[in-house]
């Protein structure tokens, strides 16, 4: 790359990327109106980019606005809210992707009247970063962010806002990127192996329900991925994954051949990839993963609580997390609870089949659907 063209990526790095929050991409996007605006910023050098950025949230209207803080950029992220490209590949997110239920109001970030906030983030704690030229845009959705009215910031039909901004392009200094820091939590640990699967800091009691846990995931990914191989398209598929085409159905289809593959995978000893299940979780949500570490799932203190099997259950929760992990589906976790997951099939059925509870209730399909 000549000089020039490396300066002029980095003077871009000074200039930020703007979006309003809009609705998610469609053959026709529809605009939702929503008072927050996001930019983006990086902060660049002679040496290049080190993978911080900054972004600079305002709410322009004169009503307070909630929104959930996991949709929000912090520096201790558990779901993957920027899309990154960097040397020609996208960056893989090697944050902890978590299942959590539906939002509540202590878990909103209040905006006041014309209030901005200013956060930033290192992108390379939780993107697999590489030096070179880099494609950076924060995207998140909405799900549950209210007016001070306490209306929900969606539309009648169900659509969801989306908080974005435009693609910022930069150059990345290979030499100044920090790496990770969950690499002491994403492995260590002994692990007791029953039945083919491993079980770390977990009692016998823990280990029985979790047992049983993947015992019923496998027969609902096994079913699920009957239903999709049979080539239906019945109110199950749409209500979930929302309008058919074939590119998406296949999508699907590749995801649950995957992810049965992945839990059916178990051994008599403690060997790479084998389904794992961690019991030293005290979060108050059902469980994480870090998907670039298969097939270890972390399940915390709502899991405990869940029913084995119906919605949101231990079996459930399991093909959610199953779901994430980069040999499987790679989802993402864009909307939370079954609600949110129907809205979002309306919304954007690209991102439908991209989100982790999306492919958990197709599989719980409680209530029962064709």
């Amino acid at each position: 790359m000549s000089q020039k063209h490396r300066n002029l990526l980095l003077a871009t790095a000074f200039v930020a990327a703007t979006g309003a929050a809009v609705a998610g991409r469609q053959s026709a996007p529809v605009q939702i109106a929503n008072p927050l605006r996001v930019s983006l910023f990086a902060n660049g050098s002679t040496h290049g980019f080190d993978g911080v950025v900054q972004l600079k949230l305002t709410n322009n209207s004169n009503q307070i606005v909630k929104v959930p803080y996991w949709q929000l950029p912090s520096d201790h992220m558990e779901s993957s809210l920027f899309q990154v490209t960097s040397a020609g590949r996208a960056a893989a997110y090697t944050g902890p992707m978590v299942k959590r239920g539906a939002p509540t109001d202590a878990d909103m970030v209040v905006f006041q009247p014309y209030e901005t906030k200013v956060v930033s983030v290192n992108l390379s704690k939780f993107y697999d970063l590489r030096g070179g030229e880099a494609s950076i845009r924060f995207n998140s959705v909405l799900q549950g962010a209210k007016t001070g009215t306490g209306a929900n910031m969606g539309d009648a039909a169900g659509r969801l806002s989306v908080l974005q901004t435009a693609p910022l392009r930069i150059w990345l200094d290979g030499a100044s990127l920090q790496r990770d820091d969950f690499n002491s939590a994403k492995s260590g640990g002994t692990a007791t192996v029953v039945n083919g699967i491993a079980f770390k800091s977990c009692s016998s009691t823990q280990i029985s329900g979790a047992g049983q846990a993947v015992v019923d995931a496998r027969v609902y990914t096994e079913n699920a991925k009957g239903y999709v191989n049979a080539g239906t398209v019945g109110a199950r598929y749409t209500t979930w994954f929302g309008t058919y085409t074939s590119t998406r159905y296949n999508t699907i289809k590749s995801h649950y051949a995957a992810i049965d593959t992945a839990m059916d995978y178990s051994s008599p000893t403690v060997v790479p990839n084998q389904v794992t299940i961690n019991c030293g979780c005290n979060q108050s949500y059902y469980a994480f993963v870090y998907p670039d570490k298969p097939y270890e799932i972390h399940v915390c203190k709502a899991f405990w609580t869940a029913p084995a099997t119906g919605t949101d259950s231990k079996a459930g929760t399991l093909i959610h997390e199953m779901s994430h992990f980069n040999l499987t589906a790679s989802t993402n976790d864009w909307v939370y609870g079954q609600t949110g997951a129907k809205s979002l099939a309306i919304s954007n059925p690209d991102q439908a089949i991209d989100n982790a509870d999306s492919h958990e209730y197709f599989a719980e399909n409680n209530p029962f659907q064709n």
